[in-house]
């Protein structure tokens, strides 16, 4: 029996190191040709393993994508937006989640930004990767509008929709490129605008 039990062990342990080195590979490819549409082959050859062997451990080319999507949030430390949107202070938890999601962003720029770009070219082998992201940057949102909301902080005239399009507008990656790439500032600077353009489109 403990022999088994080590062999089925070595063989997880064998899966998972495959699993990680194609995702690697993905990663690395998206970084190296950000303008060439990601080839399973060529990430199989870079991973050193078969064709078949992506398929069968993701399934299809939108299961690496989406697979990558789950990765690159572990990697980034999406922990740390969850925990900020749980602060007792719904402007506390705003501002602090806005700060962790421009950390986040900027982990893995050059991988985000070749994926979001490849969205419109490729969008039935991002959809995963993506709705894996953005629903729960969605829901997310509308819970912290709503939160501003029923805490009393959310200004006079400003509806929990129209909170919600603001913040879903401020947490984007494209707004957060925008500033880091675009405006060549540091990830702190990008968090302080975010944060300053929140509150002075929502504070009461």
């Amino acid at each position: 029996m403990p022999t088994r039990r080590y062999t089925q062990q070595a063989r997880a342990q064998a899966a998972d190191e495959t699993r990680q080195q194609i995702l690697e590979a993905t990663r690395e490819r998206l970084r190296a040709a950000p303008t060439e549409p990601l080839s399973v082959e060529r990430v199989a050859q870079d991973a050193g393993v078969a064709r078949s062997t992506v398929y069968l451990v993701f399934g299809s080319r939108a299961g690496l994508f989406e697979a990558l999507g789950r990765d690159l949030l572990d990697r980034t430390g999406f922990r740390r937006i969850a925990d900020a949107v749980a602060l007792p202070d719904a402007r506390d938890a705003v501002t602090q989640a806005l700060r962790a999601a421009a950390g986040v962003y900027a982990a893995e720029r050059d991988v985000a930004r070749t994926i979001y770009s490849m969205w419109t070219l490729d969008p039935d082998a991002l959809r995963g990767a993506f709705e894996t992201v953005e629903r729960g940057r969605a829901e997310g949102q509308e819970r912290l509008a709503e939160r501003l909301h029923d805490e009393g902080r959310l200004r006079a005239g400003v509806s929990v929709e129209e909170a919600a399009d603001v913040l879903w507008i401020v947490s984007s990656f494209e707004t957060f490129d925008q500033l880091y790439t675009g405006r060549g500032l540091d990830v702190d600077a990008v968090a302080a605008r975010l944060a300053m353009m929140a509150q002075q489109a929502l504070w009461a």
